[in-house]
């Protein structure tokens, strides 16, 4: 049973949201003042648990790449997710870089995972594979590569 938030403190509200899972500061942030926590504390907080290494920027992008990747999201929906969420530009690009995926290889899995490849396609069903993979996040050369990989 969860405590009741006006007696539970900033602090041990935080602990327990990040005992679930890691969040982003700006993420982490959102839940205590919805949770009715005055600005100064929570900003103090924030700042004690980066200063311990319990919210770091960097392994919530790495861990949020990770996610993606594994549900098959592309490179611009990756940069998208996480830039909602508040992470810094070269966080992003250094969980990018530290996991270095294959584009190309997974926009093609995603494209078989979801289609089965076709000899011929109408031009209104190839325009439908496309969005879906671009919708997904792909660059338009990982889509040309995936379509272009089972022949139409």
């Amino acid at each position: 049973m969860e405590p009741n938030p006006t007696s539970a403190s900033p602090w041990d509200t935080a602990l327990r949201l990040l005992s679930r899972r890691d969040h982003g500061r700006r993420e982490l942030a959102q839940k205590l003042r919805q949770r009715g926590f005055e600005p100064e504390q929570i900003e103090q907080v924030l700042d004690r648990l980066e200063q311990q290494h319990w919210l770091e920027e960097s392994r919530f992008a790495q861990v949020q790449v990770r996610q993606h990747l594994l549900k098959k999201h592309g490179p611009r929906r990756i940069r998208a997710e996480l830039q909602r969420k508040g992470v810094a530009g070269a966080d992003i690009e250094a969980a990018l870089a530290a996991e270095a995926p294959d584009w190309f290889e997974l926009a093609a899995r995603c494209y078989l995972a979801r289609f089965t490849p076709a000899v011929r396609l109408e031009l209104k069903e190839r325009a439908r594979r496309v969005r879906y993979l671009q919708a997904r996040g792909f660059e338009p050369e990982h889509i040309r590569h995936a379509l272009d990989s089972f022949p139409d």
